[in-house]
Order: structure tokens, then C-alpha cells, then sequence
């Protein structure tokens, strides 16, 4: 069974959210997971904390934790053409909308019109299997399925995101995207940071596979 309190103190507690479970809650969640995505998920306590996470996460993105909240995310992705051309490592920059309809967003080269949003993530690639990829992303800005969109666009799939263009689902209904870490400023501590990190749901063969590959 995993650990799902992964911290807490008077101002906030950070959760390890299962797939298939809403990032809405009691507290005041200060962002937001999909529905199928794992992992660290952080609530604000009272409306003064809820307010001072607002204002850090929506902070530009500069180097360093002490400059921006730091999300990094574990994906496992289906073996492609696309996936098979993928640098060890880069960053993605589109502009991404969303079909409310559908509740489906889409990744653009250029900005086509004034609702789409820029889009920002790095990646490195950490290791593969036969069959998968696995890759570390270090989400630079919070779009709307900003990840599974972004991927997308490149031909690349998470495992289990039918919406995405996956080839199958998963068992459990999630897909094999989480949030392995946040970092985030302390509002108690004045200067400093929390870190937290979360094991992956299920510790099957494929994050097995995923935690102990060598780097590339």
C-alpha cells in the first residue's frame, strides 16, 4: 500500500493522488492533476495559504527552486517512429487551446489566435524497455492537459491516454503519467522550500523498469 499523506503542516499537506480521483477536496487544492494522473498533489489549508500558493505558482519560470514551483513528472510512452527519434533530452514550447466540448486540448507550432496559451516543458529521457520509453518532464507552465497535448503533437503517447492517441487503456482506467515531485516555497519559512516526492501508485514491473533505468 502506498504512503498517501506525503507532508503537512499548518498551512498545507501535499497528498498522493491515485488515478481515477478528482483533484477537488475539502481544503483548497492549489492546482490541479487529470483525472488518470498520479502523484503530488497539493491542498492549502486556509484562504492566506490558498492565496500565497496562488501567487508562487503563477510566478515565470527561472532557474533555480527558490524561483518557481519545481513539478517533475514520470512518463511512460508508447515505442513510435515518432518516440524512436526523440533527443535524449530538450524542451517543448507550443501554444496550446482547448475544445470545451470535448474537454480535449490541442499543441500548435504558432500562436493562431489570442486564446491559445504558450506552452512550456523540458525533458530528458531516463531509459526504454522493448516496447516503452520512459521520460522525466520538468513542467515549466500548467496548461490544460499541457503534458498529454504537448506529447501529442509529436506522435508521442502515454501509455493508457486513449484520448491522446494511446493504443489501449489501462487496467486501473488511469495512465501512466505522475507526478513524481514538488518543490514550493514555504509559506511558514520565509526562504525556504519543501520538496516531496511520490511513489508511483503500483509498483508493477513497468515503473520497476522506469525506476531503475540508467540514464542515457
Amino acid at each position: 500500500m502506498i504512503e498517501r499523506l506525503l507532508f503537512q503542516n499548518d498551512a498545507c499537506l501535499v497528498i498522493n493522488k491515485l488515478p481515477g480521483e478528482s483533484s477537488q477536496g475539502e481544503m483548497f487544492p492549489v492546482h490541479r492533476l487529470d483525472k488518470p494522473v498520479s502523484g503530488c498533489l497539493l491542498f492549502a489549508r486556509n484562504p492566506e495559504a490558498a492565496a500565497f500558493f496562488g501567487d508562487a505558482f503563477a510566478r515565470p519560470a527561472v532557474s533555480g527552486l527558490r524561483g518557481r514551483v519545481e513539478k517533475l513528472y514520470w512518463a511512460i510512452i508508447e515505442k513510435t517512429p515518432a518516440a524512436e527519434t526523440l533527443t535524449p533530452k530538450g524542451e517543448l514550447v507550443h501554444w496550446i487551446g482547448v475544445n470545451k466540448r470535448t474537454n480535449k486540448a490541442f499543441a500548435f507550432d504558432k500562436k493562431k489566435n489570442l486564446e491559445l496559451k504558450e506552452a512550456v516543458l523540458r525533458y530528458r529521457v531516463t531509459g526504454q524497455g522493448e516496447h516503452y520509453l520512459f521520460l522525466e518532464i520538468d513542467l515549466v507552465t500548467g496548461r490544460h492537459h499541457q503534458i498529454r497535448a504537448q506529447l501529442a503533437a509529436l506522435g508521442l503517447h502515454i501509455k493508457g491516454d486513449l484520448k491522446y492517441g494511446a493504443r489501449r487503456s489501462e487496467k486501473t482506467g488511469g495512465i501512466r503519467l505522475h507526478a513524481y515531485s514538488l518543490a514550493f516555497p514555504d509559506p511558514m519559512n520565509p526562504g525556504e522550500t519543501i520538496k516531496v516526492t511520490a511513489p508511483p501508485p503500483a509498483m508493477d514491473s513497468l515503473w520497476t523498469a522506469f525506476t531503475s533505468a540508467d540514464a542515457l
